[in-house]
C-alpha cells in the first residue's frame, strides 16, 4: 500500500470515492462516510487498521482476502460498497445531524434504484443517524428500503474495540447466511 504524507492525506478531504455497485446485487455495505486514506486511494476501507477485508474474508463472503484495491471484484460475488456519507473526512464525528440525514435520503433513493437483496451498513450509529431509528440494534431491521431487507453490522473501524475480528466475522456471517437463503 501506498504511503501518504499528512499533507497529502489532508488534500483528500471531500474527494468523492467512487461506489462499487450493480443492479440486483446479494448485499450492499454501506460505509458510513470515506476516510482519507480511502478518498486518497480511491479504494473502499483502505486504511490498514479497518477490519471491513478481513472480516468479510473470515465471515465467508469472500473466498480470500481481498485488498482495497480489488474491490472490484466485489461485485463477482454479489456484493457492492457504498456510503452514508460521500464527503471524506478524517473522523465521522466531522458529519452533521443533516449530513447524515440527507445521506440516509439519498441512500434510500440509491437501494431503491439498486435493489439489492440485502443494504448491510456498517455502524449502528450511522444508521441511527441517517434514517432516524434511535432504537436501532446490530443485526437484522424490520425496516426495508426499498425492497431491500436492512442489516445493521458492528463498525469495522479499528478505534470499535468493543467487537473483534471473530465477533464481527460471527455477525458478517449471519447475514451472509440470510443473503443465501
Amino acid at each position: 500500500m501506498a504511503r501518504f504524507t499528512p499533507a497529502e492525506l489532508e488534500a483528500a478531504r471531500d474527494r468523492l470515492v467512487p461506489d462499487v455497485v450493480a443492479d440486483g446485487l446479494r448485499v450492499l455495505f454501506c460505509g458510513i462516510n470515506p476516510g482519507l486514506m480511502t478518498a486518497a486511494t480511491g479504494h473502499h476501507f483502505a486504511r490498514p487498521g479497518n477490519r471491513f477485508w478481513p472480516v468479510l474474508h473470515l465471515s465467508g463472503f469472500t473466498p480470500r482476502l481481498l485488498k482495497p484495491a480489488e474491490q472490484e471484484e466485489l461485485l463477482s460475488y454479489g456484493l457492492g460498497i457504498t456510503n452514508v456519507v460521500a464527503r471524506a473526512t478524517a473522523r465521522a464525528d466531522e458529519l452533521s445531524a443533516e449530513e447524515y440525514q440527507e445521506g440516509g435520503r439519498l441512500l434510500a433513493l440509491k437501494v431503491a434504484r439498486l435493489r439489492p437483496r440485502w443494504l448491510a451498513v456498517v455502524g449502528v450509529t450511522a444508521y441511527r443517524a441517517a434514517f432516524g431509528d434511535r432504537g436501532a440494534r446490530v443485526g437484522p431491521q424490520e425496516r426495508l428500503v426499498g425492497e431491500s431487507r436492512v442489516w445493521v453490522l458492528p463498525n469495522p473501524s479499528g478505534l470499535n474495540a468493543h467487537w473483534t475480528a471473530a465477533t464481527m466475522a460471527e455477525e458478517f456471517a449471519r447475514l451472509r447466511e440470510a443473503a443465501e437463503a
